[in-house]
């Protein structure tokens, strides 16, 4: 009898793609290290792509945010190593975010307009409880500022400093108190309109008379954004930002701002007022001032002068023995009316 031969039917399905091959025990351990390296990397610099400080401990982070390159670029190589395809594009693009996140401000375009009426040089220290009181001193005899704007100015200091410049610089604005509260603002131009930010520590300001211009002055120091007093940090942060925002004339603000331009509130003090970062003006965007003292070294940009304008003619940072800040000594041009 002849058989029927049939033939089995063909699946004209698509075969399933190969999955990973399953993970040995080592590449295992190397995945998950991966994996764990990229969480803070992705979370400061998603924060600081959406432009949001967040909550703890995001705004602490964000000061070392050029610094997570180094755990986003460990991550992808060890994502890399455990052959993890799906992990090593994530590592890709954590890593690029955080570089991208981290490249030094492009100073802003600025047109000058009117002519230069005056060539302003300015100082903003951080003596640290009082304890640079002396190395400013010194400081302010070698460059000769118009204006220096001093943080954690003690009653002492402030006496040391009144004394010391009765001459070069007669007019000054303070808020008296000890360790950190205490602040003087000293200046060459005769001030009136003394006023002050309502804060922690000290923050006097004034209105400058500088060749026949009306020049606002103001000293920053809100509190540091320490876990627990967030809120604090940012509402004072916001005292500054509608200051810049109250008067769109020309504006000069300077001091310990306690946040770097990787934070959204200090971000926000640059809007309100057209000001700009005179570090960013000259390149310096990245330069960091603080701190100078522990086993850290100094990774983040915290003092600032911001003006509104002027234009920049260059900046420089000084040591300041007995403090843990750099001070920002600023060279400014201010320009005529519109």
């Amino acid at each position: 009898m002849d058989r029927v031969l049939t033939a089995e039917p063909v699946s004209s399905s698509p075969a399933p793609p190969n999955p990973e091959p399953p993970l040995r025990p080592r590449h295992r351990v190397t995945a998950w290290a991966a994996g764990l390296l990229l969480v803070v990397p992705a979370l400061i610099a998603g924060c600081r792509i959406l432009d949001t400080d967040a909550i703890t401990p995001v705004p602490q982070l964000l000061s070392f945010l050029p610094w997570l390159t180094v755990p986003a670029g460990l991550a992808l190589l060890l994502a890399a190593a455990a052959r993890r395809r799906a992990l090593t594009f994530v590592a890709v693009l954590v890593l690029g975010a955080t570089a991208w996140s981290s490249v030094p401000y492009m100073p802003q375009a600025v047109i000058p307009y009117g002519l230069p009426l005056a060539q302003v040089r300015v100082i903003a220290s951080n003596v640290e409880f009082g304890q640079g009181t002396q190395a400013l001193t010194e400081t302010v005899r070698r460059e000769h500022p118009q204006l220096v704007f001093v943080s954690e100015c003690d009653r002492a200091c402030r006496d040391t400093l009144v004394t010391a410049f009765a001459t070069d610089l007669p007019h000054y604005a303070t808020v008296d108190g000890e360790g950190s509260v205490g602040s003087i603002l000293l200046s060459a131009y005769p001030l009136r309109d003394w006023r002050m930010i309502p804060a922690a520590m000290g923050m006097p300001g004034a209105t400058a008379d500088i060749a026949g211009v009306a020049v606002r002055l103001q000293l920053a120091h809100p509190l540091p954004p320490l876990p627990g007093q967030v809120h604090l940090w940012k509402r004072e942060l916001g005292g500054i930002e509608d200051f810049a925002a109250a008067d769109p004339g020309p504006t000069l603000i300077a001091g310990d701002f306690n946040a770097s331009q990787d934070h959204a509130a200090f971000r926000a003090i640059l809007d309100a007022g057209r000001l700009q970062d005179a570090s960013r003006q000259a390149g310096s965007s990245r330069t960091p001032t603080w701190p100078m003292e522990g086993p850290l070294p100094p990774y983040v940009q915290i003092d600032h002068v911001l003006v509104s304008d002027f234009t920049v003619r260059g900046v420089r940072f000084l040591d300041i023995a007995g403090s843990d800040h750099r001070a920002v000594l600023a060279d400014l041009d201010l320009r005529g009316p519109r």
